[in-house]
C-alpha cells in the first residue's frame, strides 16, 4: 500500500452546466493536482459526493480517472471509493470497480444502519472476498455515527485484503500491525507522518498541494509550513469541503463546476472568505486574478 503514495487528493467530482459529470474538466483537474504534488487521488469519496451518485456514473467516473491517469500521468495513483451502507451494493461496486483495476479501494464503514461490531466485521468479509484489490478502510464517526475502534481495526486486518485505514478520528490515531495509515484529516497529516504513517488523504492539497509536498519531504520544515496553513484549515471548513474545494478553484480559474444538492454553492460571504484566504497565500491577486 505504500506505493499509493504520500500525498494523496480526495477528488472533487466535476460537473458540467446541466448538472453532469464532466470529464474534461476532470482530465484538467487531474493535471493539475499532480503538476501540484499529489501523488495519487482518490476518487468517489465524501469530497467526490459520491453519495449523489449513480452506479454508472460511479464506475463511469472511477474508469474514466483510471484511463487518464494511466495514459497521461504514469506513475500516479488512484484508490477508488466502493463504500455503501448496504452490504450487497458495497459488494458490488466493489467487484465491479476491481475490474477496473484501480490501486487500491477505499471502503467506509457502514453508515446510518450503526451495525454492531460482529456486524461490521462480517461487513468488511463479505468486501475483502469480492476483491484481490488492496482495501483503505475509512473511519469517519462524525459522518457514518459510529467509529472503528483500534482493536476493532487490528480484527479487520487480518482479511487477507484488508491493507489501510484512513482515519478521521485524531483520537485514534496510531500505528496498526497490517494496516497502512492515512491521516483523514488535512490538520493531522504532520501527526501521521510523526507516527510512521504513510501518508493522508486530503483535500486541501486541492489547492496547497506544493505544502503538502514539503510538508512530506522535508521534514526540517515540516511544522513550520504546517502552522502556515492553520487559517487555511480554519477557512475552508466553513461549507462541506467539496464546496469550499469547488469554490477556491474557480477562484483560481480550474472550473469544476457547482455541487450537487444537497450541498449548495457558498453565499456571497462565504465566498469571500475563501477569496481573500487565496489572497493571503499568494495565490490570488488582490484584483482577483490567479498568481
Amino acid at each position: 500500500m505504500s506505493g499509493l503514495g504520500t500525498i494523496l487528493t480526495a477528488m472533487v467530482t466535476p460537473f458540467d452546466a446541466s448538472g453532469a459529470v464532466d470529464e474534461p474538466a476532470a482530465a484538467r483537474l487531474l493535471a493539475h493536482l499532480f503538476a501540484t504534488g499529489s501523488d495519487g487521488v482518490v476518487v468517489c469519496g465524501t469530497t467526490g459526493e459520491a453519495a449523489t451518485l449513480d452506479d454508472a456514473e460511479h464506475l463511469g467516473f472511477i474508469a474514466f480517472v483510471i484511463e487518464q491517469t494511466r495514459r497521461h500521468h504514469p506513475g500516479k495513483t488512484v484508490v477508488a471509493g466502493v463504500g455503501s451502507n448496504d452490504t450487497r451494493h458495497a459488494v458490488a461496486l466493489t467487484a465491479a470497480a476491481t475490474e477496473l483495476r484501480p490501486d487500491a479501494l477505499l471502503s467506509v464503514n457502514p453508515y446510518y444502519n450503526r451495525p454492531s461490531r460482529a456486524g461490521v466485521v462480517a461487513h468488511y468479509r463479505e468486501v475483502n472476498a469480492a476483491t484481490d484489490l488492496p482495501v483503505m478502510l475509512y473511519n469517519i464517526p462524525q459522518r457514518t455515527g459510529a467509529d472503528l475502534p483500534n482493536d476493532l481495526l487490528a480484527e479487520l486486518a487480518q482479511f487477507e485484503h484488508v491493507a489501510a485505514v484512513k482515519q478521521a478520528n485524531p483520537a485514534n490515531l496510531a500505528l496498526i500491525d497490517g494496516l497502512e495509515l492515512y491521516a483523514g484529516n488535512d490538520e493531522n497529516l504532520v501527526d501521521v507522518l510523526a507516527l510512521g504513517g504513510a501518508g493522508g488523504v486530503l483535500t486541501l492539497s486541492h489547492i496547497f498541494g506544493a505544502e503538502f509536498r514539503q510538508i512530506a519531504d522535508d521534514p526540517a520544515r515540516r511544522e513550520q509550513v504546517h502552522a502556515s496553513l492553520a487559517d487555511a484549515y480554519r477557512d475552508m471548513a466553513i461549507a462541506p469541503l467539496a464546496v469550499t474545494n469547488k469554490a477556491a478553484l474557480s477562484l483560481l480559474g480550474i472550473d469544476v463546476g457547482g455541487p450537487r444538492l444537497p450541498y449548495v454553492p457558498l453565499d456571497a460571504a462565504e465566498r469571500d472568505v475563501i477569496r481573500r484566504l487565496l489572497e493571503r497565500h499568494g495565490r490570488l491577486s488582490s484584483t482577483g486574478v490567479p498568481a
